[in-house]
């Protein structure tokens, strides 16, 4: 059964299981034309004493948006009767938050142009641009690659930028120029204030972060007329409201659709959780979001990490029980989704986020909360798919926790980004944390990191989490710039953690590093293929770091341990070694025999451990395994990622 007729039946057994409830049908043709309206009609129904479940049907279409859809607590639903917005069975409705560019007219040099209303009178200004349903590049200088920081970035503000040549130009300053720098594990955007042509410095709008350092760091200039040099580039002149765009192979700008989004938000829930006030018990199934814009301060920003600032197309404060379903969410410039402040048992479901200015999901917040309502808590992110993301913000995640707790992350299947692709925990240390009991479990994650950040991992945790499960995941191809391509990575302050039943393979750093933390228990895992190193730890402190016993270590390049190996407040036993370039390997500087008389690795072994293909990836094991002699529990990896 395909994907469409699974959710064609899905469909169904919503409108039969319905049968008792009221329903209301959306459509381009009327009477009811908009969400806006249902919810309205819903409304007026509740008021006259209808407390049946609701159910709104939409029929396939384009709805543009002129503002957010916004649901208070007034539009719950409840246990016995829930509010359900749907795809008609076998339909494709489609949110977008753009309008279409007209009126092109064929420039010089190959760039047409069209002047867009509302663009100089100060009523709208857009960071994006869609052709033909494919995001076009903001001009991009150079279009390719990246120029260099003459040195180390500034630590101080402002930020003053010291260039190389000519790569910024006098003519930029003042306007909307962008400066795109890469720092470490996160990007500054900046416009420019000054540029002191013999110096060679530029003068950006806002200051750095202490984190955002880096010596020689690559960046861009976004957003200048010189840019649109190459096919499928465009920029926006705020003071005349023209746009110049050069097209791409095929296309006619006359006759194509061309989309630019007018809204930054697409779907809002606003619930006051600080008042006792949530909205609660509604559904959203098989809709699609499309042509949310991404928004930009007159300072620009510094990101410290995650881009945790980035807003949401589909953003919920003080929502209960509210679940996203099949739902589809592209061509937007931030997350896809947020459940922040005071949100609780949500769900997000076998759903699609693709081609997005930042990340996938987002829980919770940076700010921890005393007042349970305000809290955030037992969401679950399962069996979606989130790839191609981080296009505006790279430092962006794919599903992000912070201060949040006892949330289920399993199924997902995430791909293509810059940095992590999950990220739990927000606090650094030992101090206070509300990110407790997450259960990160079946994930498929792969291909992180691309060469653009630093210092990530797979999935990356930050602080004590006891009761925290990472489990049964599938990790491969993470490559960060310079250091750090990990994993699975617990950063500072990582506790009181089960790892285990994961395959980590083809890292650049390692396939597990622990920064520092506190009685991790990391048991029957495989790591295979670091390329500089295949296991690292940090920081030795006066307490047990991690247990590290069962596990499988196979490699064909670099060192077995990196890192700081000092003391011995760690354990390690019970493991299966393995170079494939042959020899006993070294440990930290002593041999494995010198190793084992230091009381580590007491019953583990040195041997190939025969899997049935470790050329092709395949890590099940041969009945004679040595692992298997030692303990070592088979890792079934039939179920990873999402489920049909």
């Amino acid at each position: 059964m395909t994907r469409r007729s699974i959710f064609a039946l899905l469909s169904l057994l919503v409108v039969g299981g319905a049968a008792r409830a009221d329903t209301l049908t959306v459509s381009p043709d009327g009477p009811i034309r908009s969400l806006a309206e249902a919810r309205d009609a819903i409304r007026a129904k509740r008021q006259a004493g209808n407390q049946q479940p609701m159910t709104v049907l939409v029929r396939g279409g384009t709805y543009r948006l002129s503002e957010p859809f916004v649901l208070t607590p007034a539009d719950s639903g409840s246990p016995q009767a829930p509010v359900v917005y749907a795809a008609y069975p076998g339909e494709r409705p489609i949110f977008s938050g753009g309008r279409k560019i007209e009126g092109w007219q064929k420039g010089e040099k190959g760039v047409w142009t069209a002047e867009v209303p509302g663009v100089k009178e100060g009523n709208w200004y857009f960071r994006q641009l869609f052709v033909r349903g494919a995001r076009a590049l903001r001009s991009r200088t150079p279009t390719n690659g990246f120029y260099r920081i003459d040195g180390p970035s500034p630590k101080e503000g402002p930020f003053v930028l010291q260039f190389r040549g000519g790569d910024i130009r006098k003519a930029w300053e003042g306007t909307d120029a962008e400066v795109v720098a890469l720092l470490a594990w996160a990007e500054i955007r900046m416009p420019i204030v000054k540029v002191d042509e013999a110096a060679h410095a530029a003068t950006l709008t806002g200051n750095p972060r202490p984190s955002n350092r880096e010596t020689d760091a690559r960046y861009w200039i976004e957003n200048t007329p010189e840019g649109v040099d190459s096919p499928g580039e465009w920029y926006l002149d705020r003071k005349t409201g023209v746009l110049s765009y050069r097209p791409r192979s095929g296309e006619d700008m006359p006759g194509e659709e061309v989309i630019a989004p007018a809204l930054s938000q697409l779907v809002r829930l606003e619930g006051k959780p600080e008042e006792g006030r949530f909205i609660r018990n509604l559904t959203f199934r098989g809709l699609e979001f499309r042509h949310a814009d991404w928004t930009l301060g007159p300072g620009g920003y510094a990101d410290t990490q995650a881009a945790n600032e980035a807003g949401a197309a589909f953003e919920a404060t003080g929502a209960e029980d509210v679940t996203i379903d099949h739902c589809v969410f592209t061509q937007i410039g931030a997350y896809g989704v947020w459940f922040a402040r005071g949100s609780k048992r949500n769900r997000v479901l076998h759903s699609e986020i693709y081609d997005a200015g930042a990340g996938g999901v987002k829980l919770g917040e940076t700010r921890q909360r005393e007042n349970e309502a305000e809290q955030n808590f037992e969401n679950t992110v399962s069996d979606n798919h989130l790839h191609h993301l981080g296009i505006v913000y790279p430092a962006a995640v794919g599903i992000w926790v912070a201060q949040s707790g006892r949330n289920t992350l399993s199924h997902n299947h995430i791909h293509d980004l810059y940095y992590t692709a999950i990220s739990v925990g927000w606090t650094w240390g030992y101090s206070a944390n509300q990110s407790k009991g997450n259960r990160i479990e079946y994930n498929h994650l792969h291909h992180i990191g691309k060469d653009m950040l630093s210092d990530m991992g797979a999935i990356y945790t930050l602080g004590e989490q006891p009761g925290t499960v990472i489990r049964n995941n599938l990790i491969h191809d993470v490559w960060s710039f310079t250091y750090g391509g990990w994993g699975i990575y617990p950063d500072e302050g990582s506790s009181d953690m089960l790892i285990e039943n994961n395959i980590v393979y083809r890292t650049k750093s390692a396939g597990f590093h622990q920064h520092y933390g506190r009685a991790n228990l990391v048991r029957n895992n495989v790591f295979a293929f670091g390329s500089e190193y295949q296991l690292m730890r940090s920081r030795a402190e006066p307490h047990l770091s991690f247990t590290f016993v069962n596990n499988i270590v196979y490699f064909d390049q670099g060192e077995l341990l990196g890192g700081n190996w000092t003391g011995d407040q760690f354990r390690m036993n019970r493991n299966v070694y393995f170079d494939v370039r042959g020899g006993r390997p070294r440990m930290a500087g002593k041999s494995f025999e010198e190793w084992q008389q230091q009381g580590q690795d007491t019953e583990s072994v040195v041997a190939d451990p025969l899997f049935a293909g470790a050329a092709s990836y395949n890590f099940a094991l041969r009945p004679d395994s040595p692992a298997l002699k030692l303990g070592f529990k088979p890792i079934d990896m039939t179920t990873v990622g999402p489920r049909p």
